[in-house]
């Protein structure tokens, strides 16, 4: 008998102290697709995730399913959104109650593919991600549920209780979304037909930072990550993760994990899982370097001649990463650009919807003045006064409505939508092309790298103060001592009481 398996995405990953909540309405205008059009998106010649990526999560599940055959893809719907603040309860109960409706309205389900971020906060809700299993788990009983996670994930006993299988992203910067709903589909399909019989084993680790720059192909990193790769394909195994948290998370058992996935072998799981987290523990001590200030980063770029001449300088906001949830109105870096390097061109993104909508009542070309920052965020970001011309103002996809102010040589991009500006996209859609500029400002740590390749010769991180500062996470309500807030020596009586607690589901 064809196999029935329902696919399904509610992704967002939160940062629990932005002040400005993630509505429906966000994810409306981001990525919300359902029923016929969540299928032709996931076809090969469809677009699944406009404007970020054409192929990711979905459409790794739908070719397993092609690949392994004798499966029937029920597309229920996928709900997509920047990162942001904790969801609004109302926006969190809406969509937990559509996965419920939209799986009992699927008809005979024998399985469910759900992907999530597994870094996502709600008002009132502790472990949201894990909710949302448990609403697709009151539905499908005892059948089987594969769950991909992001690699930034916040890994927990009621996520490993719940499902049958869980896959994360093996790369940062990310680049392994449709291989990664492969191996979950996979392993799921696999399940299903009896193929194989998944025993998943897990470890936590009381640590937010390590592993130097965090990247997968860097030391000391890499190494981890290929022993990883290495037990996943030994004998008997099925699949490995190593999880390095998304640090800006309230749940109390924050930390970096390991998940094994044995074929009938709980023993292995288990062993491959201890030795994983053993290799992560060893190279806690090596953190990210630290960052420029932003008048240092200023006088670099200024000396880097050729790499201006030959592309662009690249200036991180370490302090405003807004794909790690800050509201991306953060005028620090702004201020200093105008102030101290009005020499040279510079591109910098800020979010005020407040701005746009005066500046919309504005012909281009027209001279402005106008107060930008210090409203979705008052408390941490202070206001600035430009003073320029309006270059352009445009919708563009992702951003709603945008606005370009000419202050000197900078060009200040205001949005309406979450400032993402982590692809050359967005500026070469207000005609702003990056080879054009001295300095480009991005509110991204990892993925910009990618996608500007082509364009920066040098890149600077550089951080001024906000809710994405590495010690901004320092005031969350950890279970106990965690590293490198805290000297910790060993993890695993920590990592016993986690996985071992009892589970009390809170509302």
């Amino acid at each position: 008998m064809t196999l029935r398996i329902a696919y399904a995405r509610i992704m967002q990953e939160s940062h629990p102290l932005s002040p400005v909540h993630t509505t429906l309405d966000d994810f409306r205008s981001t990525h919300f697709l359902d029923g016929a059009a969540l299928a032709q998106a996931t076809t090969p010649r469809g677009h699944e995730v406009p404007g970020f990526l054409r192929n990711a999560e979905l459409s790794g599940f739908i070719r397993a399913s092609q690949q392994l055959g004798g499966v029937e893809p029920v597309p229920t719907f996928s709900a997509w959104t920047a990162s942001g603040g904790p969801l609004a309860r109302e926006c969190f109960d809406q969509l937990r109650e559509r996965l419920v409706d939209a799986l009992r309205g699927a008809g005979r389900i024998d399985g469910l593919y759900l992907c999530l971020h597994g870094a996502m906060c709600a008002e009132g809700i502790v472990d949201a991600d894990s909710r949302l299993i448990e609403a697709a788990r009151s539905v499908l009983g005892d059948r089987p549920i594969g769950v991909s996670h992001d690699l930034h994930a916040n890994l927990t006993r009621d996520r490993v209780r719940l499902s049958d299988v869980l896959c994360a992203y093996q790369t940062n910067p990310h680049r392994d979304h449709v291989s990664t709903g492969f191996r979950t589909g996979s392993l799921l399909i696999r399940t299903l037909k009896r193929e194989v019989s998944p025993r998943m084993a897990w470890r936590s680790l009381p640590m937010f930072l390590g592993g130097g720059p965090n990247l997968d192909f860097w030391p000391p990193l890499r190494s981890v990550m290929r022993r990883m790769k290495q037990i996943a394909k030994a004998p008997s195994m099925l699949d490995a993760s190593v999880l390095t948290v998304h640090p800006f998370n309230d749940h109390p058992e924050l930390g970096w994990s390991t998940l094994t996935i044995a074929d009938g072998r709980s023993d292995l799981a288990e062993a491959y899982a201890d030795e994983l987290a053993e290799a992560c523990w060893r190279v806690r001590r090596q953190l990210p370097p630290e960052f420029l200030s932003a008048s240092e980063a200023i006088e670099r770029a200024r000396r880097s001649r050729l790499a201006r001449r030959l592309g662009c300088v690249m200036f991180a906001d370490t302090s405003d990463v807004t794909t790690a949830g800050a509201t991306g109105e953060n005028t620090a870096l702004l201020r200093a650009l105008i102030e101290q390097g009005s020499d040279l061109r510079a591109y910098v993104p800020l979010r005020d919807p407040a701005a746009v909508a005066t500046l919309w009542e504005h012909p281009a070309g027209s001279h402005v003045e106008i107060t930008v920052g210090g409203k979705l965020d008052p408390a941490r970001n202070a206001p600035l006064l430009l003073r320029g011309k309006l270059r352009v103002r445009r919708e563009v996809h992702g951003y709603k409505r945008v606005a370009v102010v000419d202050v000197g040589k900078t060009s200040v991009i205001l949005t309406e939508g979450p400032a993402l500006a982590f692809q050359p996209a967005l500026y070469k859609d207000v005609g702003l092309d990056p080879l054009s500029a001295d300095v480009v400002v991005v509110k991204n740590y990892f993925p910009f790298l990618l996608y500007f390749l082509p364009y920066y010769r040098k890149v600077y991180f550089v951080k001024t103060k906000g809710i994405t500062d590495w010690d901004a996470v320092h005031g969350l309500p950890f279970d106990g001592p965690m590293w490198p807030r805290d000297d910790v020596s060993d993890w695993r009586e920590r990592d016993a009481k986690r996985r071992a607690r009892v589970v009390q589901t809170a509302e």
